[in-house]
């Protein structure tokens, strides 16, 4: 089964509810009784998202969609893994949806805490969660190198998780073949969006696969100074 929608008409759809939420004009489709009794058999998904676990990130509701419209994929600071990548490419190679949306957002703790870490007299975290959250911290030295700081407290958390974004779009398409192919054929576009809390927008930073004229600039993210790559 090929799936019915581009990558650009699946991420016009996503644009178009979030836009519904931000103006407070939700349609809240797909959670009724029908839809649900609808998917008993199977799903098939507009999208999935790779997320951050924070709690004001509830994609279906930012996104304006409903149940079976979204596979989502969440943890902390929406660093990539073994598991997430399996996710990612169960979604892509199985449920054959043409668009990955990777979700980063202002204000992120996962950020902030890679942020902290890099400081030498930095308390020491749970090995579990510094094992999380250390990819990010490369994002954190580059913003401070390229800033000029030399102190943890001059590093711009906004950039660090722009900075972020990007590499975890690149280290997504250098980690799977099966999702890189997908972009390479036509039948996948990633998306690379940054979530404003204040204003609820999902504003793309980096685009893969996805038509120029399908994304919407206007908006950007003043952080990136460009809305697609």
């Amino acid at each position: 089964m090929t799936h019915p929608l581009t990558p650009t008409a699946a991420w016009k759809q996503m644009q178009d509810g979030n836009r519904r939420f931000v103006q407070d004009e939700p349609r809240h489709p797909n959670q009724d009784v029908a839809r649900r009794k609808d998917l008993t058999a199977a799903q098939h998904p507009v999208a999935t998202l790779f997320g951050c676990s924070d709690s004001r990130l509830a994609a279906e509701i930012i996104f304006d969609l409903g149940l079976g419209d979204l596979f989502v994929v969440r943890n902390a600071g929406q660093v990539i893994g073994e598991s997430i990548v399996a996710s990612l490419e169960y979604a892509v190679a199985v449920l054959e949806v043409p668009l990955i949306v990777v979700l980063a957002h202002d204000s992120c703790g996962a950020v902030r805490a890679a942020i902290d870490g890099t400081a030498i007299d930095a308390a020491p975290l749970p090995p579990h969660i510094w094992k999380l959250i250390a990819p990010i911290v490369p994002a954190a030295r580059k913003v401070l190198a390229e800033s000029g700081g030399t102190t943890v407290a001059e590093i711009d958390s906004e950039l660090v998780g722009i900075e972020h974004l990007r590499n975890t779009v690149s280290d997504l398409l250098q980690s799977s073949e099966i999702i890189s192919d997908a972009v390479s054929a036509g039948r996948l576009g990633i998306v690379g969006a940054n979530y404003r809390l204040a204003e609820g927008t999902a504003v793309p930073v980096i685009t893969v696969g996805i038509d120029a004229d399908g994304v919407t600039t206007e908006g950007t993210d003043p952080a990136t100074k460009e809305g697609s790559e």
